[in-house]
């Protein structure tokens, strides 16, 4: 890709200015598992990591999905990327293979449900974790030890809408040494890349705002170029060769995809890339449409409040317009009667009642009711999630018909 184009030009023009089959626009879906060779030589240097860019099996990539990585790097202007079958397969072989048993990370206390589960493994596993209030840098500051490694935060917080205090952290990091990972699924490259505040890594769920369709799975793990690996204590020696840049990600590659085996299939691929083409367009759309809604909703008798960075009242609102191109399609609210709240959803018509988010359908879910549940009370109360509070990951339906649903299910 040339970056004096446009955003969505080199997206759609990607597949073809790398290289497709027989003059595709698209490159083509490879199914094949194996990888044959003309000369066993080519296959050792395969193993032995001195032949570069041939495929030997297909659990560690193939075209089809080496097209999509090539794609992803491009829009998050990194070095390189790593795809998995989806994002908690990214984040996990993140923590998975770049901590150690003793390690420390430091992690805002408002991510998604699943990671913070995650969290609770590693310290299974011997790894220290801080969570922090991280919309504040001096929380993070007041957290690291001689043994943190790394720090993780999301860009939008699922889901209150929390903004870490990005660039402070971003800088706090870089002076520690400390690798910096952001999470950047709900507002994509396209409204903000984290690399330039000073993410070493960036992780995506791929079937969210870069797919949009609600059609595949998939996660992706994108080294900017901001971190320097050649301190770092855990690569192994077996990677520490060739280009620096290339270590964080031949290890994660080598662990995550070799050892661990979560796996982009070449199908869920070429959707992945296809759904993309559109990405800058659907969150344009999205963004004005959840803005409005957000705005409607803040005016409304029934609603105690309404997250959402792009309304003046949003504690982060600053920061948002400073760093995002818009606020994103996610937004949550809290009914006034949150007995009321599951009589709500079924009174709502258009919007689908699902767990997913980033659809082009619009989706709603009571918060506490569903995928904070396990979390228990106390948690929920820490991390700020209501009984009454519901969620709207805003689609692609025209804005008033969405809000004509909310008024009736509210009325």
């Amino acid at each position: 890709m040339t970056s004096n184009r446009g955003f969505t030009t080199d997206i759609v023009h990607s597949d073809r200015a790398f290289g497709s089959d027989d003059g595709s626009v698209h490159k083509a879906v490879h199914t094949a598992t194996q990888y044959g060779f003309e000369k066993v030589e080519d296959l050792i240097g395969v193993f032995q990591g001195t032949k570069k860019g041939a495929y030997v099996y297909s659990r560690q990539g193939t075209p089809t999905t080496a097209a999509l990585e090539a794609k992803l790097t491009a829009m998050e202007s990194g070095v390189g990327t790593v795809c998995f079958a989806t994002g908690m397969a990214a984040i996990s072989a993140i923590f998975l293979t770049l901590l150690r048993a003793g390690d420390h990370l430091v992690a805002s206390r408002a991510v998604f449900g699943n990671t913070n589960s995650l969290f609770g493994s590693l310290e299974d596993l011997g790894v220290g974790v801080t969570r922090v209030d991280a919309t504040e840098a001096e929380n993070v500051a007041a957290a690291i030890t001689p043994k943190t490694r790394m720090v993780f935060v999301e860009t939008l917080a699922n889901p209150g809408t929390q903004i870490a205090d990005l660039e402070a952290i971003g800088q706090l990091c870089k002076v520690r040494g400390v690798l910096f990972v952001v999470d950047n699924t709900i507002l994509s490259p396209y409204l903000f890349r984290p690399g330039g505040i000073g993410a070493g890594l960036v992780v995506h769920s791929l079937t969210k705002s870069i797919c949009g369709h609600g059609n595949a799975l998939g996660g992706a793990v994108i080294d900017t170029g901001a971190f320097d690996w050649t301190d770092y204590p855990n690569i192994n020696a077996a990677y520490r060769k060739g280009d620096v840049r290339q270590w964080g990600l031949t290890q994660v590659r080598k662990k995550g995809l070799r050892d661990m085996g979560a796996t982009l299939s070449s199908q869920h691929a070429h959707a992945i890339a296809v759904g993309a083409e559109t990405l800058a367009l659907r969150m344009s759309y999205t963004s004005a449409s959840a803005l409005e809604i957000a705005r409607y909703l803040e005016a409304h008798p029934a609603i105690a409040k309404v997250y959402y960075p792009g309304l003046p009242s949003h504690p982060q609102h600053a920061q948002a317009s400073k760093l995002f191109r818009a606020a994103g399609w996610l937004l949550s609210f809290e009914l006034k009667n949150p007995g009321d709240c599951l009589a709500f959803h079924d009174r709502l018509q258009l919007a689908v009642k699902a767990t997913g988010l980033g659809d082009t359908r619009t989706l709603v879910i009571p918060v506490a009711h569903t995928i904070f549940w396990e979390a228990g009370p106390a948690v929920r109360a820490e991390m700020g999630i209501a009984d009454g509070m519901v969620r709207l990951s805003v689609g692609l339906e025209e804005v008033s018909d969405l809000i004509a649903d909310l008024r009736q299910a509210l009325g």
